[in-house]
């Protein structure tokens, strides 16, 4: 480490030119260390689905990424062991080529296990970001069962790297709470926030009235979901307020944007709902249109059901939506009361409660006065507390840490 910049290969799931909120967190920490005058670079595993460019290393938006060729394949159990292996080898491989000083993986456990077998044979510092424990994530996805074997064994996995990793990162308080309830040492995990990348969402659209009126909006006051749609995200609760909040303000719009596995049965809720006329999909659209669509809603709701993800989890929709100058209101799930103050930056209101939800949001709506003042409290909060180009810096410590502890057990071993 010279002059503060350090040389870091971040080991990824996934990366850019998919498009993905990992994919964006993984933008946004690049660009801001970057920024900052380290070297970095990202590596991906077997599940990156983009077709490769057969140049080495690709590069997306200005950053460079290598790729692990191949596909996981084989019977549970192996197909991962060798996909560890694989991705080991290429990160040795990266290593030998650029000698990067740092080894960042990013959840899940599969890169973080292959970083720390890496890390062991080059001799180099490993630091574990969790993002969420996806063992959770397949139960809100709707693709896992809390307490299977499969949901025991991915909790393993990742105790192991948490183990093997000389420091670990959460990105917010409820999952580094919960590694050390396992008995995990609480000095080894740091808390790096979800951050805004305020380039990209600090300068928000005019309303487009005409598009507006187009897509069936009217003049609003318009309700809006921009992400995708999950099961626990609980736009069936939100969908089953609408006659609730349309008593209250007949104007009111709902505006889904996205989409996901819950899709086919929420279109099939709204088309059944007296407040059906109300409630438009506009499916998933481009990343560059998604401020747009920001641009036509007055509130941004996220209505996530009650649930481990949820409670351990901070999103980052909300922080963008604030940047975006919209109004915020949420569910009261751990997560959300992580990064939202009731009535200061956001309202909040009961998980898996469509009438409490249809009560906090009409009190919202007919609040008018206030509205100019939360905005500015919420954009000014991410700006203090949750802009990238700040939080990127908490990293450096981190680094210098490990760094340093190499140097010294490097110069005592001599």
């Amino acid at each position: 480490m010279a002059n503060g910049m350090t040389r870091v290969l971040h080991i990824l799931d996934h990366s850019l030119p998919l498009q993905s909120g990992y994919t964006f967190r993984t933008r946004a920490i690049l660009k801001a260390q970057d920024g900052l005058g380290h070297a970095v670079r990202g590596l991906t595993g077997l599940r990156h689905t983009a077709p490769l460019t057969g140049v080495e290393p690709e590069i997306h938006d200005d950053l460079p990424f290598y790729r692990t060729p191949g596909k996981p394949s084989g019977p549970p159990g192996l197909s991962e062991w060798q996909e560890i292996g694989a991705i080991a080898r290429r990160i040795e491989a990266a290593a030998r080529e650029w000698r990067p000083e740092v080894l960042h993986a990013h959840s899940p456990a599969l890169g973080g296990l292959a970083a720390v077998r890496a890390g062991r044979r080059l001799g180099l510092p490993v630091v574990y970001e969790i993002r969420a424990f996806w063992e959770d994530a397949a139960v809100g996805n709707g693709t896992g069962n809390e307490g299977s074997l499969r949901y025991r064994l991915t909790r393993a996995l990742e105790n192991e790297v948490v183990r093997g990793a000389e420091a670990v990162v959460t990105i917010c308080d409820g999952l580094r709470g919960d590694l050390v309830a396992r008995g995990f040492p609480a000095e080894k995990i740091t808390v790096m926030p979800n951050g805004v990348d305020l380039a990209l969402f600090g300068q928000p659209l005019a309303r487009d009235a005409d598009f507006a009126r187009s897509l069936g909006l009217g003049d609003g006051p318009v309700i809006g979901f921009l992400g995708s749609f999950y099961p626990y995200e609980g736009l069936d609760d939100l969908i089953a307020a609408m006659p609730m909040i349309l008593a209250r303000q007949p104007d009111a719009r709902l505006l889904l944007v996205g989409g996901g596995p819950a899709e086919a049965e929420l279109r099939a809720a709204a088309a059944a709902s007296s407040a059906a006329h109300a409630i438009h999909f506009i499916g998933r659209v481009p990343h560059h249109e998604v401020d747009r669509y920001y641009a036509l809603v007055d509130v941004v709701c996220y209505p996530r059901k009650a649930m481990r993800l949820t409670d351990l989890v901070t999103p980052l929709k909300p922080l963008e939506a604030m940047a975006q100058g919209k109004l915020v209101a949420a569910s009261s799930v751990g997560g959300h009361r992580e990064l939202i103050a009731d009535g200061m930056t956001g309202t909040l209101f009961p998980p898996d409660d469509p009438a409490g939800l249809a009560a906090a949001m009409a009190d919202l709506l007919e609040d008018r006065e206030m509205w100019p003042a939360r905005r500015t409290v919420a954009r000014a909060f991410v700006e203090r507390a949750h802009d990238w180009s700040r939080n990127a810096v908490r990293y450096d410590s981190v680094y210098q840490t490990l760094l340093t502890r190499k140097q010294a057990i490097s110069g005592s071993a001599a």
